[in-house]
């Protein structure tokens, strides 16, 4: 693993789209990447084993360290999980960190929790026809990260925390989360690039790769820019 760590090469809802996670991977070495994140629905609108497989085969060949969440459609939870298992042991430096953390390169954690994120009570907890949880959980998943103080962080979320222009299926209790662990950098699926400061969190939205879109975040200079893949 690369010892430190400047480019972050960020995307969201691949959605199955096997060419265009070919096309991140390839933007991964022009642009200088030293991390790869990825949030959102990996498959598509019928998600089975072998697309996630087949997608985490790709990501895995970029040779770098690469962080990613299910978005609500990867259900069941199951196949996610175990293909994720799988691929870590042919890719090791691949981290599923769905509901935990794992350690990037420099001094950075990187964490998340993926599917839908809701506030309301109300709605049920779900992982097999979607996945949907409600924020506390979330909360208490990532609560270890109290441990970890000396360590700066990353964030990975399919849905946005609830701030200015990110308020349509946002969470507010995302984003007191947010604001308690300040990380640099909180990943989230938006349809077109997306960049907002939350307390002191750049917030940023890479737009759908399978539309051809992502974005590079520069850690040093904590500075976001959209890239549209060929």
């Amino acid at each position: 693993m690369r010892k430190s760590l400047r480019y972050v090469l960020l995307a969201c809802e691949p959605r199955g789209n096997a060419d265009a996670v070919e096309r991140l991977v390839q933007a991964a070495s022009e642009a200088q990447a030293d991390a790869v994140a990825v949030v959102g629905d990996l498959t598509g609108p019928n998600p089975t084993a072998e697309t996630l497989a087949r997608l985490f085969k790709i990501l895995g060949s970029a040779d770098l360290p690469t962080f990613h969440v299910p978005g609500p459609d990867d259900a069941p939870i199951v196949d996610y999980l175990r293909e994720a298992y799988n691929v870590e042991l042919v890719y090791p430096y691949m981290h599923g960190v769905h509901g935990t953390f794992a350690f990037g390169p420099g001094h950075v954690v990187f964490a998340g929790m993926g599917g839908e994120i809701v506030d309301e009570a109300r709605r049920d907890r779900e992982e097999v026809a979607r996945l949907r949880y409600e924020a506390w959980e979330a909360e208490y998943r990532l609560k270890v990260l109290h441990e970890l103080k000396d360590y700066l962080r990353v964030f990975l979320f399919t849905t946005p925390p609830y701030h200015r222009g990110m308020e349509r299926g946002a969470s507010q209790e995302l984003a007191q989360l947010i604001k308690t662990h300040n990380p640099q950098l909180v990943v989230v699926r938006t349809p077109d690039f997306q960049q907002e400061w939350l307390g002191t969190s750049h917030v940023v939205g890479p737009g759908f790769l399978m539309e051809g879109k992502a974005a590079r975040f520069d850690f040093r200079e904590r500075r976001a820019e959209p890239l549209h893949l060929s």
